[in-house]
Formats: structure tokens, sequence, C-alpha cells
């Protein structure tokens, strides 16, 4: 508590650099009481100690003088001590170092130190007019050492608490000093930093708001090891930097400052300094708030966001994603209903998503990038959910609905490549630093991108971390690595003379291997319940092989959960795009999978990339008229179902969009409103996706053995002048279901299949030929009971009716 009154005070006033003298008469003031505001007074008054949360501008009608109560027993330096003090001023060296932004200690110079005889005190603040030290009762105002520097020298025996009042030509601000602070970063976050296994990264480097030393404000620390120096610099300083240089810290690379007064929301970039001395000013690579593209700065930011979903979180670890039901529904959020924020899209998404049956929506890249047409495949933000829909909690928001629905959720993630925008990643600071040293290995050959340097431990901790960051922070149920062929092989896309083999001579890339490896076993370590899944288009071994197993190759499993089936998509794709009269020939194309099913945990996709660039929507593949389209587009879709591995369909698929995807708009959903002529055709294959869903989760003989090859036997395989496949699933009690696809325009009845003999009687569980689907509604009504007439090589069999373009499934009656 501070007196009403301040009794003789001995005004000083420092009248060369270092050199504090006393007038030889003191004047007793008349008593003042304490402001209600933040004031700057006259020269014989006191003001109020102004704080933190009243650091308004305030007007200032004269310069800020130096004054000083009478000092308290032991605080000030005898004057034998005070005569040793010599000139706090810094050296010219020091003094361009910070002008220039190539200082890598300015905590050493800047701030409080103490000298022979007392304490000399340092401040850059351009623009100031003056500065003046607060420290209890004292109040003594620095010398104008010229280009924004200000110093004096105190007789005190110790270094005090202290503040800065600081006076602008239209303006005062009272501030904490950042340069009498300790590092904010401690020992065993560097030690984690510098070996490459910091699993919380995000946590140590980045804008993090906090309380440091008791003082409120932001802590800025960022990687730039090649840099001569690094300023903040922000909205909080009119963007420049040149009073706020970072601190290096060692050999870890890390540049550090803690910033008092700097909150929540405001604007903020890394200017640093490079080998040559030019300049960059960089977004934050952990930056967890950007601004809209195409604005680029980082934005200081801490989550409020209050989590709903324990029961979601709590029952997720149960099963193993391969073991339990898993139906996909891809969405791009900016288009799904163009317009709609997160939060909005949470009153919206996860009631559709129900509604369909879906276990699980799939985010396409969600993690920030300037350009909306790479679809977020060119990450400038790795730690940022786009800006386009709201803010890092917004998304929270989200997927909170998402899980209190009960859809899981999953999200594209791209580890790969970087785009080369000069603000963010690409030779961040003026040297290859997230990308390869080596130009072969650096440029990504198809996107014009640039490739991490997976061998660089702290680069494959920039990304393992970040893996873990969604899983973590967001509540993320599963990541999707894009691109994971072009990771792995060093010639990917290469001709020769373009790549250099390995170690060994060979053309896998062992560091992403590694990086890879290390990944999945990091996020299946600290995450329970979370899936990672392969987009990985070659036939690497051991995708979704435990990382301690070795395989055939020499190599450990990569650890992935599942792994898409592209094999399996170009082939069927290939067969129903055919004509029926030339089906025949292309018979293997729809039979092929099973060959390799079991080699890895597969997940059955026909994702966007399936439906952009001139490939047509899923229904335009089909050939013939109108109503063969949907019928084909609908039996294909219950053979995917019923055929082993988990499935993803894109957005617009589920109601045969007619028209190829475009970002701008997203799906027609036109299409399913009833004043629209042909709005029951497309709601038919709608209603066909609803009840393949619902179907599906209730049938574990769908879902429960995908994995295994006990969950599956041909009854009909090789069929290929009828155009038709039949095979049955089993769950883990032996219960099965058949699935007969008939892809031909053609009504087959009484066909006979063989079965097998302990299933007394079959019924219809689906057909996709029905009425309400839009079909010709030809199914079988009666129960199918076995006849003894061996058939297939089975003992019993029974006569199906099978309509054109159709698939139907069987249980047990």
């Amino acid at each position: 508590m501070e007196p009403d009154t301040i009794t003789e005070p001995e005004p000083v006033t420092v009248t060369e650099p270092g050199t504090i003298t006393e007038p030889d008469t003191v004047t007793e003031p008349e008593p003042v009481t304490e402001p209600d505001t933040a004031t700057v007074t006259e020269p014989a008054t006191a003001a109020k100690p102004v704080t933190v949360a009243e650091a308004e501008p305030v007007a200032v009608a004269e310069p800020v003088v130096a004054e000083k109560s009478a000092p308290r027993p032991g605080d000030e330096a005898t004057p034998e001590e005070s005569a040793l003090l010599s000139s706090p001023a810094l050296d010219a060296a020091d003094r361009q170092r910070l002008l220039a932004g190539t200082h890598h200690d300015p905590h050493s110079v800047l701030g409080a130190h103490p000298l022979p005889g007392g304490v000399a005190f340092r401040v850059l603040r351009p623009y100031a007019r003056s500065v003046t030290v607060v420290a209890g009762d004292l109040r003594a105002e620095l010398h104008d050492d010229g280009d924004g520097f200000f110093s004096g020298a105190l007789p005190l025996r110790g270094v005090p608490e202290y503040r800065l009042v600081i006076s602008y030509e239209e303006h005062v601000q009272e501030t904490e000093d950042a340069y009498r602070l300790l590092p904010s970063l401690g020992d065993l976050d560097l030690h984690l930093i510098g070996e490459g296994r910091h699993e919380e990264l995000w946590k140590a480097l980045g804008a993090e708001p906090m309380t440091h030393q008791g003082v409120t404000g932001t802590r800025f620390a960022v990687w730039a090891p090649n840099a001569r120096g690094v300023r903040v610099t922000g909205s909080f300083n009119f963007w420049d930097g040149t009073a706020y240089p970072m601190r290096s810290l060692g050999g870890t690379g890390v540049w550090e400052l803690f910033a008092p007064g700097v909150g929540e929301g405001e604007l903020y970039k890394f200017e640093i300094t490079r080998q040559d001395g030019s300049k960059t000013q960089r977004a934050d690579p952990m930056a967890r708030r950007t601004e809209v593209p195409p604005n680029t700065s980082s934005i200081v930011h801490s989550s409020r966001h209050e989590w709903e979903d324990g029961e979601w979180l709590a029952r997720r670890s149960r099963v193993p994603a391969h073991e339990g039901p898993l139906s996909i529904y891809e969405v791009h959020l900016a288009s799904w209903r163009p317009g709609l924020t997160y939060r909005q899209l949470a009153d919206q998404l996860p009631a559709y998503v129900r509604d369909l049956g879906f276990t699980h929506v799939e985010l396409m890249p969600v993690a920030e990038h300037p350009f909306g047409g790479s679809w977020g495949y060119q990450v400038t933000g790795f730690y940022a959910p786009t800006a386009r829909l709201g803010t890092p909690d917004d998304f929270k928001y989200l997927v909170d609905a998402l899980h209190r629905a009960g859809i899981g959720v999953l999200m594209d993630w791209v580890p790969a490549h970087f785009p080369r925008d000069d603000w963010a990643l690409a030779e961040f600071d003026g040297r290859s630093l997230y990308e390869h040293s080596d130009p072969l290995r650096a440029a990504h050959p198809d996107w014009g991108t640039l490739e991490f340097d997976f061998g660089r431990k702290e680069v494959r901790n920039f990304l393992v971390a970040n893996a873990v960051y969604w899983c973590e922070e967001f509540h993320i149920d599963g990541l999707r690595v894009d691109a994971v062929a072009s990771m792995l092989y060093l010639d990917y896309s290469r001709e020769p003379g373009q790549w250099v083999p390995n170690e060994h001579g060979g053309r896998e890339n062992l560091d992403a291997v590694a990086f890879l490896q290390e990944m999945n076993a990091t996020v299946y370590r600290r995450v329970p319940g979370v899936v990672t899944i392969a987009e990985e288009s070659t036939a690497w071994d051991g995708v979704t092989r435990a990382t301690h197993h070795t395989g055939p190759g020499g190599f450990g499993g990569l650890g992935f959960g599942l792994k898409w089936n592209m094999g399996w998509m170009h082939d069927s794709l290939g067969y129903v795009q055919h004509d029926p009269v030339h089906r025949k020939h292309h018979h293997h194309e729809m039979t092929f999978s099973m060959v390799y099913a079991y080699s890895e945990n597969y997940v059955l996709p026909i994702s966007h990339d399936e439906v952009v660039h001139g490939k047509r929507s899923l229904v335009s593949k089909m050939p013939g008229d109108w109503w063969q389209q949907r019928a084909t587009e609908r039996a294909y879709l219950a053979f995917m179902w019923s055929h082993p591995g988990k499935q993803l369909l894109f957005m617009g698929q589920e109601f045969a969009q007619g028209a190829e995807w475009s970002e701008a708009h997203g799906p027609d959903w036109w299409l399913l409103d009833p004043a629209y002529g042909a709005e029951a055709d497309h709601r038919g294959v709608r209603d066909l996706v609803r009840d393949l869903n619902i179907v599906y989760q209730d049938t574990p003989a769908l879902w429960q053995l995908d994995t295994h090859p006990s969950g599956f036997e041909w009854l009909v395989g090789d069929a290929a002048e009828d155009n038709v496949f039949a095979f049955v699933r089993y769950d883990t009690e032996g219960t099965p279901l058949v699935s007969v696809s008939n892809f031909s325009p053609v009504v087959r009845s009484d066909y006979r299949i063989g079965v097998p003999d302990t299933v007394p009687a079959w019924h219809e569980t689906l057909n996709t030929d029905a009425s309400r689907y839009g079909g010709g509604d030809i199914h079988n009504p009666d129960p199918l009971k076995p006849d003894p007439q061996p058939w297939h090589g089975r003992a019993a069999s029974i006569r199906v009716t099978l309509p054109p373009l159709a698939t139907v499934w069987l249980r047990p009656a």
C-alpha cells in the first residue's frame, strides 16, 4: 500500500551517462494524493505506479523527469562504492548489432546489470522521448543516448524489481522490462529440442501467453539455427521489431523472448537476419492461429474450449479400428456447404452424417494453407486450423459436436512437402532448414513444392509432434497421411540421374521410413484409440505391420493402422466403366483384390481424387443411360460395402451427383430439392447409402474379420460370362452374410449358387434394385431354402433371382 503523500523527495537528474548528482538544497513539496488513473506528473510530484492492465496510452504535457524519495537503509551504495560507477552506455559494437538485428544475446546488455558501485539500466526504445525506471519509491529518468538507446547508472547495491515508464510523443506506456527476466524455456525443454524428442513441441516453441516470474505476457520461441539474429515484430510494436530482439539459447538453435503485456489476439511474425545480413519476416512455424488468407501473420492464441466428448474418448479405444465398423464420409469443409463457419457446420454436418449412418468423417486438410485451390494439400501453418472458417476453438467445437453425435473425426495430414512461399518454411532462416540441403532431395518433382528433410532430427520432431498435437489438442481420432509413396522412394517421379541411391544402393528413402515409424509409434503410444491411415499406392511391404516386426525386405513395418487400397479402387472402377458386354473380358479386375486382400489392413476409397480433373463423378463414370448409370452405381456401392476392408465415400457421391466436384461450389444439393424433377433418382441413391451403413453396422460379418482370411470365401468367382460375383462373409462366431452382384443389364432368374449347408434358409436383407432406391423392384420376397444339389463345390445350393445391374445381400433367415 503506497502512502497518500510522499515527503522529502530528492530530485536527481542524470547529467551525463553514468553520473547522478544531487542538488545543493531540498525543498519540501506540497502533499499530493494518488490519482485515479495512470498519469505522468509534473517534476515535483509523485505518481501512482501504473499496472499492466492500466497501461493505456495517456496524454502527456511534460516529459518524464526522474525523482527519488529518501532511500531505504541498505538500498543505496555508499559514497565510496558510488565513486566506482562507470558509464552505463552501450559501446558502439553492441549498439550496432542491436540496431542491425544481429545480437545473439540482447539480455546481456539490455535491462539491469550490476556495475562496480551500482546498477546500470539500459533500454532500447526507438521513438521514445524519455524512459524512466520505477522501483518502489525510486524514479530515475535515464539518459537519452540517441538512436532509441537510454541508459543510467544508479548507486544501488543490487538489481531491484523495476518497471519502465516510456514517454512517446502522444502517449505514455508503463511496462515490465523484458530484458530483466530469465529465459522462459527450461533446461528440459531445451534438452529435448536438442535431441529431437520433444513430443509436446508446441508447448515449448511458438507464442504462448503465460505468467513468467510474476509478469503477464507472451513467450515467443522459434528454431532458427542459421540466423544471425531474430526479432519479434507485430501489431503490439507497430511492426518494428527493433526493441524486441530475441536471445539465442545455445546450440539448440532456439531463440526466445518473453514479451510483457503482449496477449491473445496480437498479430506477429519473426524478423530473421540471414547470414548475408539481409532480413526476412516469417510466420511462426508453430503458430496455433493465423490470419485469414491471403494475409499471412500469425496470431497469439490461447484456447478456452471446454470439451464435452469424454464419453466418446472413453469408448473409442475399446475395439481396434481394423476390427470394428469403419464407414467414412470424406468432406471438404470449405465447400460442403459453402459459406458455413466451423460452428455453423457443427449445427449441420453431424446430423447429416449420423442420419446417413457413417461412423466417421474424414476432413480434407484442415491445417492453414495459402491457396484454396490446393484443397489444403500445400500447408504453411502446420499447427493452425485454417482461419477461413473460424478460430481454433471454433474447430474444436466442430470436432466436439461430431463426437457427441457419435461420429469419429479423421483428418488428412500432409507431412510429405510444403510450398515455397517466402513468408513460410522455405529457407526459413536463410538456408535450407526444413527442406533437404541437396536440391535433388529438396524439390518435389510433381507439385513445385519442397520435401521435408526427414533425416534432420529437429524437422522430424516438428512433424512427429505435429501428429501428436492434432490428436491431443483437437481430439482427432485418426490421421490419413497423404502421399506416403512420394516419401518412401528416392526415385519417386524422378528420372535416372535425378536421384542418388541410399547407403545400401537402394531406392528407399531410409530417413522417411524412420520418420514414419517414429510418428506411428509415438502417436499410438500417446493417444489410445487413434488410427493412422496411409495413402500409399505401391506394393511397399509392411505398411500396416508393426514397426518392430521385420519383413522379408529387411525393414520393420511402417506401423500404420490402415492403408488405402489404391489397387482395388483402380481395378474396380476400371471394371464398372466398361460396357456390360465387354466386362467378361475384365472379370479379373474385380477378383484380383482378393489375392492380396490380407497383405495389409485396407480401406476401400472412392475419394475426391477420383471425381475431379476430368475423371467425372462416380455415377458419370458408369456406361449406359441414366437408369443404368444409377443402377450400376448402386450395385457397385453394395459390392464395395460387402468387400473385405473399410470404405470411404466422397461427399456428393452419396446422392449420385452428376458433375465433378469443385471446391468453388461444392456438392449440387439442389439435386435433392423436391421441386427438381429428378429429385427421387438422387434421393434413392442416398437412401441406399443410408441402408448400406445401417445393415453394415448391424452385421459384424461385414467388418469383424476384415483383415483375416477366415472372414471371406468365394462362392462364385469365375462367372465371367454372366458378370456375376458371389461371396460369403463371416463374423467371429461364424455367422455368414452372402453378397451376390450381377453387373449385366439382364435379369437372371433361378440363378443357382452354392452356399454353406449349415444355414436352413436365407432371406434378402438388402437389394439395390428396390423401388425406393430407384430400381425396378425385382427381388426375392420369400426365404431361399437350400437344395441338396451340389454346386460350386458345395453340398447345397440355392436358386436366387438376380436383378439387372444390382447387388443382393442374403442373411440367415
